[in-house]
């Protein structure tokens, strides 16, 4: 299912999170199994799988890393679920790097300080992954969309480290 063409976008990396929204709404209105109360069986049931196929797509649509992900499988590149190694020994050496300095912040004589500098250097860098990402989704050439791939892998490890970062922040405030 493209989830571009079920809200009525472009298939575009950049999205109007907005209209994005206003579409969803519409859309979960539009084919609310409650509509369907009074219908047969079969339409009650087509309408519950209407609204969940509504709600994943606004869910994929909605994340970045998702939607890249899909537009990717559009064009033919699956990465859900794939366990794959990187080869770029600069990314992994960094990804070391941070992953220790999260291990030692316990140890910082300012914790918060350190949680700070390290979650600024995250953002920094997801930022200029999604823009390499959204530059590499918008050629939409084969080897743009390998690139654009790397990319999502990469990101990946940013938003799990995000969500690490979040979770000693919760620690250290209690």
């Amino acid at each position: 299912m493209n989830y571009f063409q079920l809200f009525d976008l472009p298939e575009q990396f950049e999205l109007d999170l907005a209209e994005l929204g206003s579409r969803y709404l519409a859309l979960q209105k539009r084919f609310h199994p409650d509509n369907f109360a009074a219908g047969s069986e079969r339409d009650r049931l087509l309408a519950v799988q209407q609204t969940a196929n509504i709600n994943d797509a606004y869910h994929s649509l909605k994340h970045p890393l998702l939607r890249a992900e899909h537009m990717l499988a559009l064009r033919g590149i699956k990465l859900s679920n794939e366990q794959r190694s990187f080869t770029d020994p600069a990314f992994l050496m960094q990804q070391m790097e941070l992953r220790e300095q999260l291990a030692e912040l316990s140890a910082e004589p300012d914790p918060e300080q350190a949680l700070f500098a390290i979650e600024q250097q995250l953002q920094q860098q997801r930022k200029a992954l999604l823009k390499d990402l959204h530059q590499a989704l918008a050629a939409n050439t084969a080897e743009q969309d390998q690139l654009a791939a790397e990319l999502v892998r990469k990101l990946k490890f940013f938003y799990k480290l995000q969500q690490e970062l979040e979770l000693i922040e919760q620690q250290l405030q209690d």
